[in-house]
């Protein structure tokens, strides 16, 4: 096989440049926007952050319709493959998401059963996994996506080793959790520790305790006053810029509020994203409740439809683009606009509303809490949308990741 990782690197960071770079190479903003696009350009999120229950209630998904999503850690795909929709579009930038989703589908399609699929996604410590991919993915895997997977780093190990210890450690949102775990320790807490809470006023008692007064620390303030600081969250300089609005002008401020409420409004059995940031792993079955692809009652209805997905290494304005007018039902943006020119925006915007069904749904989520539309989508697009804003404030208020400060649905008018 040949050494195709150089050429991979060098578009990865070539298309992901595209969508951040908004200042001269040479200003400090411009800078610090080259460094998140080479950050980037890697495995970045191993799990996705967004709730794929509230996004599946918001976009009322059903048998029938055609979705084009942002693929990111691909968990939201196949959550949305058990409630059968007729065609799932899966996009994104990154050539390791890419990977990683192609990997999932092989592993749905060829593992033997839903526990080998637990075993490999689900589990820490299982030595064996990788000994499973070259059984029964690799074959079945195409062989930009095999070569990543297979690639051997430093010290000589493939990279899909990782899948022996915690792959959940791994990418910038995995070293990202690390880090804070090192910060609280350094201050004398240990964040795990939540996890021993028996109800939500034992995690409310340790949140105001223990984490909330770490965030006063004048190391972390200034720490997190540097826009690298949130690079392992896959926020770049824009999107900082944005975040920080939310708050009382201090990113730390932002930071304790988003934490605060993934700590404090959902019991630890029903949210495995706290499990993640706090026990840095996933429940085990029975324990507490696990991503949708991971339940056991779910595996036969994931097998039957898994060949209903397309994982697309594009840019989704161009994506979009290829689609015949009114024939999506339902996009899924992630965060993905925050990143946005105003040019940008119009032109996503422009291909959404050409190729959206009547009654189509749009989701997506952004740093800070109001939507981001308004004042920068010509009126003659927007007009075109009813904004729910009600029911984004409701399920924003109930997605368990908890790191977003808005939820947004947008339906098409008839």
């Amino acid at each position: 096989m040949s050494d195709v990782s150089a050429e991979l690197v060098f578009r990865r960071g070539k298309e992901v440049g595209k969508a951040v770079y908004q200042n001269r190479a040479f200003s400090k903003a411009g800078i610090s926007e080259r460094l998140f696009a080479l950050l980037f350009s890697g495995l970045v999120y191993p799990q996705i952050w967004e709730d794929p229950e509230i996004d599946m209630e918001a976009m009322q998904l059903g048998e029938d319709h055609r979705v084009v999503t942002i693929a990111s850690g691909g968990c939201n795909i196949l959550a949305y493959l058990t409630r059968s929709p007729a065609r799932i579009d899966a996009v994104d930038l990154n050539a390791a998401h890419i990977a990683l989703n192609r990997m999932k589908l092989a592993a749905v399609r060829h593992l033997p059963s839903q526990a080998d699929l637990f075993r490999f996604f689900g589990a820490a410590g299982v030595e064996h996994n990788s000994a499973a991919y070259d059984r029964f993915i690799a074959p079945n895997l195409d062989p930009v996506s095999r070569h990543y997977w297979e690639k051997r780093n430093w010290r000589g190990r493939r990279r899909i080793e990782v899948f022996d210890r915690n792959f959940y450690r791994t990418g910038l949102l995995g070293l990202f959790i690390a880090a804070g775990h090192r910060t609280g320790r350094l201050f004398g807490v240990n964040p795990t520790g939540i996890m021993a809470a028996r109800d939500l006023a034992e995690q409310r008692r340790f949140f105001d305790e223990k984490l909330a007064p770490v965030f006063d620390r004048k190391l972390l303030r200034w720490a997190t006053s540097r826009k690298a600081s949130l690079f392992g969250l896959g926020i770049p300089p824009a999107q900082y810029d944005s975040l920080i609005t939310s708050g009382d002008g201090s990113m730390a401020s932002v930071l304790k509020a988003r934490l605060e409420k993934l700590a404090c409004d959902f019991p630890l059995k029903d949210n495995y994203f706290a499990w993640q940031a706090f026990a840095r792993r996933y429940p085990n079955p029975g324990e507490a409740a696990l991503p949708a692809y991971l339940e056991k009652d779910n595996h036969p209805v994931l097998k039957a439809n898994v060949d209903r997905v397309t994982i697309n290494h594009a840019n989704m304005i161009e994506f979009l683009a290829g689609k015949d007018a009114g024939t999506v039902d339902r996009f899924i943006l992630l965060d993905a606009q925050d990143w946005m020119t105003d040019d940008q925006l119009n032109a996503l915007w422009t291909e959404i509303t050409r190729s959206a069904a009547p009654g189509a749904r749009v989701i997506f989520r952004t740093a800070a809490e109001p939507s981001l539309l308004p004042g920068r989508v010509s009126p003659s697009l927007l007009d075109q949308w009813l904004y729910e804003k009600d029911a984004s404030r409701d399920y924003s208020a109930r997605d368990r990741s908890a790191i977003y400060g808005g939820f947004h649905l947008y339906v098409k008018r008839g």
